[in-house]
């Protein structure tokens, strides 16, 4: 039996089956080879239009081969305007390549995005995963030769030292919402309720900004929009604003010491928005508990 067929028997009847076939195939080749995506088609019975329009829908997705480390520099307004073109230009040199090519040796990947949701830090340089603010174009070179020796934080700092992660509560009702017992990424989780089709039931986030590591009570199928609310009040937590990728609703969480974070509905879209200057809040808020 070949790898793509253990893969796909793995995750059938599963609902959200195929993001999750996609996603294995992808973590273990660092893209989705077209072979394996015919193969992919073949024993799950759905079309490859279907499959490759899931795969060009979810940024996350590669059709190319990806470096071991995924280099990504934030392009827009914020972090350009304060040198972001001029890191890019660094970030190329540094590895002897361009925006969107992977080094010879497939340990590098180059990548710019339009934004990365945290304009406040600008510029900002994601390495696989982990945020690095403001960086500046001198510090490129020191910022590659850690990651390649395996260590991607600053000079000085704990291994988690440039993993942003939030403290947040309720804007409603000022409760905190991060759960100690039920840890992510060995980090305390950010309790929800999540409402669909009329039923409820608990969700925890990632507390590591831009993660999309998610646990729920019941199997949320990627795409569907779910309705965020506080366990505590219960309140709705949407923010009125529509997601810039996929358009559905977003949520936001105050962070606690000023900021908010706000996420996309949407199971399986990534988008993320960090505001750490934000207007003073319009309702006082009860203490912590």
């Amino acid at each position: 039996m070949s790898e793509i067929a253990t893969i796909v028997d793995r995750h059938r009847g599963k609902r959200g089956d195929l993001i999750a076939i996609l996603e294995e195939i992808q973590s273990r080749y660092s893209y989705l080879p077209e072979d394996s995506l015919r193969e992919v088609a073949q024993r799950t019975g759905r079309s490859l239009v279907d499959i490759y329009g899931v795969a060009t829908f979810y940024r996350w997705f590669s059709l190319e081969p990806r470096g071991k480390h995924v280099v990504t520099c934030c392009m827009g307004t914020a972090c350009h305007v304060r040198g972001a073109p001029r890191v890019v230009e660094a970030l190329g040199r540094r590895l002897g390549i361009t925006a969107g090519q992977t080094t010879p040796d497939r340990n590098f990947t180059l990548e710019t995005v339009n934004c990365l949701g945290a304009c406040a830090m600008g510029p900002v340089v994601v390495i696989d995963g982990r945020y690095h603010p403001k960086v500046a174009s001198s510090a490129v070179s020191a910022l590659v030769d850690r990651t390649a020796r395996g260590n991607g934080t600053a000079e000085g700092e704990e291994a988690d030292g440039k993993r942003l992660v939030l403290n947040v509560r309720c804007p409603r009702c000022g409760h905190s919402l991060l759960d100690e017992q039920h840890p992510l990424e060995d980090r305390p989780s950010i309790r929800l309720e999540a409402v669909r089709d009329g039923r409820a039931g608990w969700i925890r986030l990632s507390s590591v900004y831009g993660s999309p590591r998610v646990a729920a009570e019941s199997d949320i199928p990627s795409g569907t929009v779910v309705d965020f609310q506080c366990p505590q009040c219960h309140a709705h937590l949407a923010d009125g604003l529509p997601c810039w990728d996929c358009g559905a609703p977003m949520f936001a969480l105050q962070i606690v010491g000023g900021g908010t974070m706000s996420f996309c509905s949407r199971r399986g879209c990534t988008r993320h928005l960090l505001d750490v200057n934000p207007e003073p809040p319009t309702r006082p808020l009860l203490s912590e508990r």
